[in-house]
């Protein structure tokens, strides 16, 4: 068989082949170039103080980067590494974050007090008047250009209150302004009664729906036992128009776990345990059950990190310093972890562990160092550590999620400031709801139990 040399064929591509062609095909490569020698230069050495404030500054970025300049709205998730991504999908919570942290950017200089007023009053702005709702009520996953609901989600309960946490936050840092008005009016709209007794079919029900579609209807789910669902009752019995009925706190399950020793409420992702105390302060308080709250995370977390030390003869990702069972991004698509559990594959959540700061300071500081020296030439790029890694399957995440940033960045500024704590504690619907709830604050020799008389 004849075979032309391969100075015929280079003939043939450079003089049928576009210049363009030629030209795109040289920047993929130079660009491929840059990137690879980007991502072996070695990363600068940080302290933990250092590296804790580069991990709130990088989600900072996020928020401000990827939230729509026209209508606020944020992203759900973002690309960390290599080309930027054309992510269109804001989700409701991660809009709640983004506004929670504007007055830590601003306490912090990372933005001008006005441009941060600025954004969220085009954010509140754009809520009130434009971004579809339902009896005060949002959709989860919406089109960050135009509101419009994406994907035929929920109308989601949680994650209304997630954003609704951060029109708050806002709405307290700049009191007696429009973005403080907005935001009491945005809280009044909520319809409780609504959400809580499925639009009056159930009138006697107590806990509160999950959610509600326009094609079904009421979801088959409500908050009835113990996870993040703290936050949207201290709201709803806050709230200054129609709150929940006082028996709603004590409405729902508290199932007690015990693992190697130690008791916690219901175990799973360590998500549930941080989500609400990164907004409500419950160091030494009891509710009028006697419980606990603050022990029971802190608890929970001890327990994430040693199911992960039970478990590291058998896989390669977990060690003293790297743990973090959460519900985030893993090889095969995103799932929820669970510490104990039958749920897990090797794949941890940098900023789980980190987010638990408030609670064990020591072992998560030391786990923000452990990711950032054993695996930050994998998992750091610009918005800070990428949403979950697994050794085992050398699956690293390319993406990062804007909820977990969030809680992540809020607790660090906990940790240090209590500044979250102290403007969610400033508006009065949060001690109205406290009190309701039957919070108190306890002093007590030793080890706090998690609950008097468990």
């Amino acid at each position: 068989m004849h075979v032309a040399p391969f100075s015929f064929y280079l003939e043939f591509l450079m003089r049928f082949v576009p210049l363009a062609f030629w030209l795109l095909l040289c920047l993929c490569f130079a660009f491929a170039g840059d990137l690879a020698s980007a991502q072996t230069q070695p990363l600068p050495k940080l302290s933990t103080d250092q590296l804790l404030t580069e991990v709130q500054k990088r989600a900072f970025r996020f928020f401000w980067e990827k939230s729509d300049p026209a209508t606020g709205l944020t992203n759900d998730r973002a690309r960390n590494v290599g080309p930027d991504d054309t992510y269109t999908v804001a989700s409701i919570a991660s809009t709640g974050y983004a506004l929670a942290a504007l007055p830590v950017a601003v306490e912090h200089g990372w933005v001008s007090r006005q441009d941060a007023y600025d954004r969220a009053l085009l954010t509140l702005r754009f809520i009130h008047d434009k971004l579809p709702s339902v009896h005060g009520w949002y959709y989860h996953f919406i089109d960050k250009r135009t509101g419009e609901r994406v994907w035929n989600c929920e109308l989601s309960s949680i994650d209304t209150v997630l954003l609704m946490e951060g029109v708050l936050i806002c709405g307290q840092y700049w009191s007696k302004t429009e973005v403080h008005r907005l935001a009491s009016d945005l809280y009044d709209r909520m319809d409780w009664t609504w959400m809580r007794t499925n639009g009056g079919a159930q009138p006697n029900k107590l806990v509160v729906s999950m959610g509600w579609k326009p094609e079904t209807g009421f979801l088959g789910s409500n908050w009835d036992s113990y996870d993040e669902l703290m936050q949207l009752y201290f709201l709803g019995l806050g709230s200054p128009r129609d709150p929940l009925p006082a028996a709603s706190w004590t409405a729902w399950k508290r199932p007690v776990i015990t693992y190697d020793g130690m008791k916690t409420l219901t175990g799973g992702p360590i998500f549930l345990h941080q989500m609400s105390q990164i907004f409500y302060d419950l160091r030494d308080r009891r509710d009028s059950e006697g419980w606990d709250y603050w022990v029971s995370a802190t608890e929970a977390t001890k327990i994430n990190r040693q199911f992960c030390l039970d478990h590291a003869a058998t896989r390669k990702t977990y060690g003293p310093n790297i743990w973090g069972l959460n519900a985030c991004d893993y090889p095969d698509g995103y799932t929820a972890f669970d510490a104990p559990g039958t749920n897990e594959d090797g794949t941890v959540s940098p900023t789980g562990a980190i987010a638990s700061i408030i609670f064990t300071p020591k072992l998560s500081r030391a786990a923000a160092q452990a990711f950032y020296t054993q695996y930050g030439d994998k998992i750091w790029g610009r918005y800070g550590f990428a949403d979950a890694f697994n050794v085992d399957r050398n699956w690293y995440d390319p993406d990062v999620i804007g909820i977990d940033l969030g809680m992540a960045l809020l607790a660090i500024e906990d940790a240090r400031t209590g500044l979250i704590w102290k403007l969610v504690a400033s508006n009065p619907a949060t001690t109205v709801a406290l009190q309701r709830a039957g919070f108190h604050k306890t002093e007590e020799v030793g080890a706090r139990p998690l609950k008097i008389g468990l």
